[in-house]
């Protein structure tokens, strides 16, 4: 069963829209919105529910299935496999360290110092256990 998910693609973004749709996907698996062995939409109704066209959704279902977060059945349909939470976890833990480190070498590039980040992460962190 799938829940439902908001699959909307930003046209705009940096980010290629089958990237976008395997980001979309997995953050659905690690926050449970898709559990084990739930179906994803067939590839024609991603497309139409992401508006792109239906190979950027295959590519997406193929980086998906080469992570191990998804299985096609052929004839059935894909779903989420065992460890996709698991994979799904690893890659978003990977995706957000990538994106604090660019961040970080940013922040440095102008002008702040690792005692300004040091004490940003500390307040952020502060600030998130009391919410």
């Amino acid at each position: 069963m799938v829940r439902r998910v908001d699959w909307s693609i930003d046209p705009d973004a940096d980010v290629p829209p089958s990237r976008q749709l395997v980001e979309l996907v997995l953050d659905a698996i690690a926050t449970g919105q898709l559990e084990p062995g739930s179906q994803l939409l067939s590839v024609r109704a991603m497309a139409t529910e992401a508006l792109v066209n239906h190979n950027t959704v295959a590519r997406a279902y193929q980086e998906l299935e080469r992570l191990g977060a998804s299985e096609a059945i052929n004839g059935v349909g894909v779903f989420v496999t065992l460890r996709g939470p698991e994979v799904a976890a690893e890659v978003r833990r990977a995706t957000t360290l990538a994106v604090l480190r660019r961040a970080l070498a940013a922040a440095l590039r102008a002008g702040h110092t690792y005692e300004d980040v040091q004490r940003l992460l500390t307040e952020e962190a502060w600030s998130r256990r009391s919410a």
